[in-house]
């Protein structure tokens, strides 16, 4: 009872915080989306959808970095439609399914308990993929991180790509060169990843997603020469040869639940935790010197992160009369 009170009286400061950000923080409109789609449909959305996702930051400080990253994996398979949040069925196979997603997806029940809420007060209104953009916003804001105005009127996806999920989400071991590629694909650039994958500064991966880098990075036998010795050996312990696949380990082990420029830092001491972080110092000049640049001032690297979440928000999304607005985001209405 005292933690839920305790979160009660959080929540309305992180609230206000968000509605206190300036509209000058990024355009008003992009392409078809706009801040104010709700003003008069459902002036309470945004509320709604900070109070419950300040709660459940509370309750488990891991969630931000999970809800942060159900957004990025949904825009980067077909768009920001919440695709994602699809649950197989029918014809429809679950991107939850895919290499990306199976086993580290996860938060589809805070997603659940904002849409019940949403529909309480705006029935048939907000959509589901306006709530992922608006929880990635908040759960970046609520660990201190910074805000921005969110572009809205994305419409939900009646169907799933586990394919597009597999094949144009950036994965840990993929070379530089084809994460920028992938990027690119989506009309975004080097200053959006290097920004973007600043999100890393919270959050956890698995052992599986890096083990290689401690044993056999390029297939001689030996550990990646880019990763810091003594942090290596730290690492061992619990991401053995074989075993332990599913242990988590901190992003960034020296501020992990704040959101800051610490993970560029990191980098710089050779302590990036995956593949697709170190090269972004060791892989080009260009991503090496947008990693200096944030490491050495915060403030470029909030703004820069922000403009870039609401850039990657605009990608391919679903207007008019595309798509539907979910009642349930796990399921498509069934009219």
């Amino acid at each position: 009872m005292k933690s839920e009170m305790a979160a009660a009286a959080l929540v309305p400061l992180a609230v206000a915080f968000l509605f206190s950000l300036s509209s000058a923080a990024s355009p008003v409109q992009w392409g078809k989306l706009d801040q104010h789609f709700y003003d008069h449909s459902c002036p309470q959305a945004q509320q709604i959808v900070a109070s419950i996702v300040g709660k459940a930051h509370y309750q488990d400080p891991r969630m931000a970095a999970s809800l942060l990253r159900l957004h990025f994996h949904d825009c980067f398979v077909k768009g920001c439609d919440a695709s994602l949040l699809l649950d197989s069925s029918g014809s429809i196979v679950s991107e939850k399914r895919s290499n990306p997603n199976r086993d580290s997806a996860r938060g589809f029940e805070v997603i659940d308990e904002i849409k019940a809420a949403l529909e309480a007060a705006c029935p048939g209104t907000v959509s589901c993929a306006d709530i992922l953009a608006l929880a990635a916003r908040d759960s970046t804001v609520m660990t201190g991180g910074p805000g921005w105005m969110v572009p809205l009127g994305r419409r939900d996806a009646r169907g799933a790509s586990v394919q597009g999920s597999n094949n144009d989400i950036p994965a840990p071991n993929n070379t530089l060169p084809t994460i920028i590629t992938k990027f690119k694909l989506q009309g975004l650039d080097i200053v959006d990843l290097v920004a973007l994958l600043g999100s890393h500064t919270i959050g956890d991966s698995r052992c599986t997603s890096f083990r290689q880098r401690l044993y056999n990075q390029t297939g001689n036998g030996l550990p990646d020469l880019t990763l810091d010795v003594s942090y290596a050996a730290a690492l061992r312990p619990r991401c053995p040869r074989s075993g332990g696949d599913q242990n988590l380990f901190f992003l960034d082990p020296v501020t992990p639940f704040e959101f800051d420029n610490q993970y560029y830092k990191n980098i710089l001491a050779y302590r990036g935790l995956l593949a697709s972080d170190e090269v972004l110092l060791t892989g080009s000049p260009a991503t090496g010197d947008l990693v200096k640049l944030y490491a050495a001032n915060q403030d470029i690297f909030f703004q820069h992160f922000a403009q870039s979440m609401v850039k990657m928000g605009n990608i391919s999304p679903l207007t008019g009369a595309d798509g539907e607005i979910r009642k349930h985001c796990r399921r498509v209405n069934h009219n």
